[in-house]
């Protein structure tokens, strides 16, 4: 059976679901004003196989991924540019959306956005004021009031004597309490607003989760997941609004992604230490990418190196290998090795062990003869699958050709046209014996980074 390691209990659970069959899951997404970098890649990836392999195992799955596309960064990085907020947003969407195709990465069956759920987070405010939970200070502003709900601190084990023990937080004395945090901030001259009970403004960064969770997915849900730094104050915040203002319970399990590191250092925009998706799709396939980020289990930090990319495009290259050539069927035996994976993927989604796996197939497809290569071969790219791999094309065959003659940056290479004529003219070369020119146009393609393997009368070629 399937076990999640629960940040609120701190220990791997049998998972159950509230209703059986189907799983409700909502994971924080990406605040919109800037490209994506690796980090938010480790989070689209870690829950886009959580998704798919819910989904494989015969589960109906809704996954909610939301968007922020308001809070101070976007209306610094707007004003930045002169722009309005909206435009700003937009196009991140937009090259967010990008990237999620690139890496492929599954639409989530609904991507809220905060500015279009503004009634609900206006109704969940109201709610937490009449039960006492929050007020208006004499900014205008409104608070959570921490104190006032019994269970803070149980997601991240932190207790509110020791918070404030601990001097972190800045002096305002619009708050009762120190610890209390915005629910409604009163918008400053020429920034976004929306009329709202308490003047206008706009919603701090918390409620707008809360308010879209359980506006889709209800009060009490199956999963809510998100990255390790979100786990306080977000996840703690989110847990203290929503249950003051519904009574229930709000999600069952939490999951948090690790981090990814450079010099063991979190990457993150603000240290200045992070790649962007995109800088690093013009070296890198996606694959490539989406390789290294399952080659840790989805809760242990990731160091970021070109080593390990490196390391993952050959180690899909020895899969895809093992695969050239077959005719795949569509469907695949059930064997002792879909067994080995259903038991590394149950055990909270072990991606390491799941590649070992695949490994263990490509290695026995190499040894098989022709029928037995094939039924394991489908069975390869079947679980392959299942993590994001070795998918493409509009058939087996074409994701296959695809790994090995498409590249990260072609666009100022030899295009697959000339390639494959300049192979028929090796071919007619070799026929008149002409070996002096055969060695010539493979040493000019391997120039392209272009390498040619004769396999009897037939030469095939791939991108190095």
């Amino acid at each position: 059976m399937l076990q999640i390691y629960n940040s609120l209990t701190n220990k791997k659970e049998t998972f159950i679901p509230i209703e059986a069959n189907k799983i409700r899951m909502y994971v924080c997404g990406m605040t919109v004003y800037d490209h994506c970098h690796l980090g938010h890649a480790r989070v689209m990836v870690a829950f886009d196989v959580v998704f798919r392999y819910l989904k494989a195992s015969g589960y109906d799955v809704t996954y909610i991924r939301n968007i922020t596309d308001i809070d101070d960064k976007i209306i610094q990085r707007a004003n930045e540019n002169g722009e309005d907020f909206k435009t700003l947003t937009e196009r991140f969407i937009d090259a967010m959306h990008d990237d999620e195709r690139a890496l492929g990465i599954q639409p989530p069956t609904a991507e809220p956005k905060a500015t279009d759920n503004i009634p609900e987070i206006f109704e969940m405010i109201e709610t937490l004021i009449e039960k006492g939970f929050a007020y208006q200070g004499s900014s205008g502003d409104v608070y959570y009031s921490v104190a006032k709900f019994e269970g803070y601190g149980k997601l991240s084990g932190k207790k509110i004597e020791d918070l404030r023990a601990g001097d972190r937080i800045a002096v305002n004395t619009d708050k009762k309490d120190p610890l209390d945090f915005v629910l409604w901030k009163m918008a400053k001259p020429d920034e976004p607003s929306w009329e709202s009970p308490w003047g206008d403004g706009r919603p701090g960064w918390h409620i707008e989760c809360s308010a879209m969770s359980t506006k889709i997915l209800g009060n009490h849900f199956d999963i809510h997941g998100g990255g390790h730094d979100l786990q306080f104050p977000h996840h703690e915040n989110e847990i203290a609004q929503s249950e003051a203002c519904t009574g229930e319970h709000f999600a069952n399990y939490w999951m948090h992604n690790g981090f990814i590191r450079i010099d063991e250092e979190k990457m993150s925009k603000s240290l200045g230490n992070f790649f962007t998706i995109k800088e690093v799709l013009e070296k890198y396939k996606a694959e490539e990418i989406r390789y290294f980020m399952l080659t840790s289990q989805y809760r242990s930090p990731l160091n970021y190196s070109t080593d390990q990319l490196d390391a993952a495009g050959a180690s899909l290259d020895r899969l895809y290998t093992a695969l050239r050539g077959l005719k795949l069927g569509t469907t695949a035996q059930d064997t002792d090795y879909q067994k080995r994976f259903i038991e590394a993927m149950d055990d909270d989604f072990n991606t390491p062990e799941a590649l070992a796996v695949l490994f263990d197939l490509a290695r026995d497809v190499n040894r098989a003869s022709n029928e037995e290569a094939e039924n394991l071969g489908a069975l390869l790219q079947q679980l392959a699958n299942q993590l994001g791999l070795m998918e493409g094309g509009e058939s087996n065959e074409d994701a296959i050709e695809a790994w090995f003659k498409g590249g990260s940056n072609n666009a100022d290479g030899l295009n697959d046209e000339a390639i494959e004529a300049l192979i028929q003219q090796r071919i007619e070369a070799k026929a008149n014996k002409d070996w002096a020119g055969a060695d010539k146009i493979r040493d000019e393609l391997q120039a392209q980074g272009i390498t040619l393997e004769d396999n009897g009368a037939e030469t095939i070629w791939r991108r190095s």
